[in-house]
């Protein structure tokens, strides 16, 4: 037997899930860390486990290192593998190092009012505001224009003009207008400095809504299709229906077309069992993940499998036992913590938080965390992605309600704060648009 063992031999025992994303250029480095990612996941060491596959995760190893509601209430009543493209981000440069720290963060753009989606068309940042249903573009000099303004948006409570997406000279919108929400799109017009909206195009309308749990962020995956979130809207039990289309993670063609490959048949229901999941991205590997507002218990970042159900009005956070109906899951536990396989029906979220500390909105996917938005938590939230269990602070307290954090082409990361929503205070300068180098 040879005494170095062949990565891409060895790499034949796994499972398919672990390498399809993986380009052979990638193989070294990229699979190394999918290695380690996959065999910490409570499911998959089990499944290693049994079929002996555990020994070859340390050959493997040894050949690769060898080589190189957001209701602050939460009941529910209004109170006072490729790269993410969902906003054309890129990995982090070199441009990145002009950005300060997160200690300092620069000051990008100020007076916006009740913002919530940031999205980039090439290196302009554009923001929506959810009650006015402004789209702006940012200026170098800080400066918001509106590019656009969609009248049909009707702002109450948590609803009106959420995510935005841009896939090359298109940008598709989430909102509500009255009795429904809807996906539409337009054509990006002009330059820098000088951009407009062409006509608007609905893709996705009769998606339901309420004034809560409105879910609303729009990403394109790394395999070109659209992503929306949407809440459970106030029915939680729509939440357990396959049928329903709230309480889901939604996945389409850019049109608006059901995927062939799709969990759920003829069905735009990538993911089932959510409350209010408001963030999504990915990393370089292909994997998704997702925030999600709990009730009173636990808010949750998880890892989104297609067909997965997260448990939902049944379970509220990492469930003790799954087939006690999440009595457990709900009670709470010990504070924070990671899951990962709930043992039957249900996936656990790999961390939680409670809702103090999080009630996460937007997160972005860099090289080597993730950055999850805090409202009532004003915070960011930084999990490193070798070890989905544990998590940093950044900003608690300094900034206020924290709604949305995106990656930039020059790998600086931007942060729309939410104090104007509202449920804020706001300063004379809200909100902002920040800007710092993870």
């Amino acid at each position: 037997m040879e005494s170095t063992a062949h990565p891409q031999r060895l790499a034949q025992s796994f499972p398919t899930s672990v390498w399809h994303r993986l380009r052979p250029d990638q193989f070294r480095l990229r699979s190394c860390r999918t290695l380690l990612r996959q065999f910490r996941a409570p499911r998959l060491q089990s499944q290693w486990r049994l079929t002996g596959i555990a020994f070859t995760v340390v050959a493997l190893l040894t050949a690769c290192s060898s080589g190189a509601g957001e209701t602050d209430d939460r009941d529910g009543t209004a109170s006072a593998g490729a790269e993410s493209e969902s906003s054309g981000a890129q990995s982090g440069s070199d441009s990145a190092a002009g950005a300060p720290d997160a200690d300092s963060p620069e000051v990008v753009a100020t007076g916006l009012e009740a913002p919530w989606s940031v999205a980039f068309t090439g290196d302009t940042p554009l923001v929506s505001e959810r009650d006015s249903g402004r789209i702006l573009e940012i200026g170098d000099d800080g400066q918001a224009r509106e590019i656009g303004r969609i009248d049909e948006v009707s702002g109450s409570g948590e609803a009106g003009l959420h995510g935005l997406a841009v896939d090359d000279d298109r940008l598709y919108a989430f909102f509500a207008a009255g009795t429904e929400n809807r996906i539409v799109r337009f054509d990006l017009l002009g330059e820098a400095g000088d951009l407009s909206l062409g006509e608007e195009e609905t893709i996705l309308d009769g998606l339901p809504t309420a004034n809560f749990h409105n879910g609303g962020r729009l990403a394109l995956g790394p395999d070109r299709m659209l992503y929306a979130t949407l809440g459970d809207t106030g029915d939680r039990d729509s939440a357990q229906d396959e049928k329903a289309l709230s309480g889901k993670i939604l996945r389409m063609t850019p049109d608006g077309q059901v995927p062939d490959d799709n969990p759920f048949g003829d069905s735009l229901v990538f993911s089932m069992g959510h409350r209010n999941p408001q963030g999504i991205g990915w990393d370089d590997e292909g994997t998704m993940y997702a925030s999600e507002f709990g009730q009173d218990t636990w808010d949750e970042l998880n890892v989104i499998e297609a067909g997965g159900n997260y448990g939902w009005p049944e379970v509220e956070g990492i469930a003790e036992d799954a087939g006690a109906g999440g009595d457990a899951g709900r009670a709470g536990g010990d504070a924070g913590g990671a899951g990962g396989d709930a043992g039957g029906d249900f996936i656990d979220p790999v961390q939680q938080w409670s809702p103090a500390e999080a009630s996460p909105s937007g997160l972005a996917v860099t090289d080597d965390n993730i950055l999850i938005a805090g409202l009532r938590g004003e915070r960011l939230h930084q999990v490193p992605l070798d070890d989905l269990s544990t998590s940093t602070e950044l900003w608690s307290g300094e900034h206020g309600r924290l709604r949305d954090v995106v990656q930039a082409p020059d790998g600086s990361l931007l942060v729309l704060t939410n104090n104007t929503d509202g449920r804020g205070e706001p300063g004379p300068d809200d909100d902002r648009l920040l800007r710092f180098t993870p």
